[in-house]
């Protein structure tokens, strides 16, 4: 079968293996239908050596981690109630060797890797949608066991955020939303959410600050980190944590007066999928994971596809970059 794999030397490339005919225990197989390019896909692929890189090679070196398919066969321990179902899947969630990435017709992952999908529902909608939508999860799980009552989200208009959104909204917790354009912020409201705010309009943190005190929101999902982070500390209510996930603004420093710790009792601190008790937790994990398959059709969760590349086009499809943040998404 084809698969893109990667080689000694970081490059992709397009390859025959052999295709797997059974699932091995605690394992799916899944005929892929689509997968998508994420951030993450781009990012481990050029620093290998990260901490905590999620990314770790299974079987025949194949890249990929979002995707979305049918269950073909199930291995020993696997419940039958996964097979012949349409699944979204981010390998990331459980690692092992025996595993073969998504950029292939036919991957293996652990079945605890798998979100089962309604019947109705197209899987191509779904397929770079877990990752977004696990790590909203986990970060809302984390921030009520720290005793969080409200959270703000930068970089509000992306797939993450629009997870963050349905599931604050399923959760009744108060969320302030950031945006950096007028369109973006009426997309949201057009969404279902309430508080969204648009970082370059005048009068920004003023209205930041004083929305912050009355909902109460002591959390901040950072997505972006730079000059926004350093923008918004002076407005965060106190005893408030920034949770550090992205780095859109990767470049520039975060810049934040010691001050404002004294003043404030402000903690930083990064956040990790791999490191929350939600993925980490098997029992937790499992549970995550049936809670949003009753959730999981929510027009909010699906995702954002560009444009369509066949394995073939590796090389286009890791360049496509879309303004509107849609993806690009691989098709056997």
């Amino acid at each position: 079968m084809k698969a893109i794999c990667v080689t000694p030397s970081r490059e992709l490339e397009v390859r025959d293996i052999p295709m797997p005919a059974e699932a091995a225990p605690g394992h799916v197989l899944i005929d892929m239908e689509a997968s998508a390019i994420n951030h993450g896909d781009k990012t481990f692929l050029r620093m290998p050596n990260a901490a905590g890189n999620p990314f770790a090679l299974g079987q025949h070196d194949v890249w990929g981690a979002s995707g979305a398919g049918r269950v073909v066969a199930v291995g020993a321990g696997v419940s039958a109630h996964y097979a012949g179902k349409q699944v979204a899947v981010y390998r990331s969630l459980s690692r092992s060797p025996q595993s073969i990435g998504l950029w292939c017709e036919r991957a293996q992952v652990p079945y605890t890797a798998c979100l089962i999908l309604p019947d109705q529902v197209h899987a191509k909608d779904y397929c770079g949608s877990l990752v977004n939508v696990m790590t909203a999860y986990a970060f809302l799980e984390e921030i009520g066991e720290a005793g969080h009552r409200g959270v703000i989200i930068t970089a509000g208009n992306s797939a993450t955020g629009y997870a963050m959104a349905a599931l604050a909204r399923s959760r009744k917790l108060p969320a302030i939303f950031i945006v950096r354009t007028d369109a973006a912020r009426e997309s949201l409201i057009r969404s279902g959410a309430q508080y969204v705010l648009v970082s370059t309009r005048e009068g920004f943190t003023d209205a930041l600050g004083k929305l912050s005190a009355e909902l109460g929101t002591t959390a901040v999902f950072d997505g972006v980190g730079g000059d926004l982070a350093g923008k918004i500390a002076p407005c965060l209510p106190m005893n408030s944590t920034l949770y550090f996930y992205g780095f859109l603004d990767g470049a520039t420093p975060v810049a934040i007066p010691t001050v404002l710790f004294m003043m404030k009792n402000l903690i930083m601190r990064r956040f990790s999928n791999f490191e929350s008790r939600t993925v980490k937790e098997p029992a937790k994990l499992v549970a995550a994971l049936t809670a949003l398959e009753s959730l999981i059709d929510d027009p909010l969760f699906t995702t954002k596809i560009g444009k369509t590349f066949s394995y073939d086009q590796i090389d286009q499809a890791m360049a496509y970059e879309s303004r509107e943040g849609a993806k690009a998404v691989l098709v056997a």
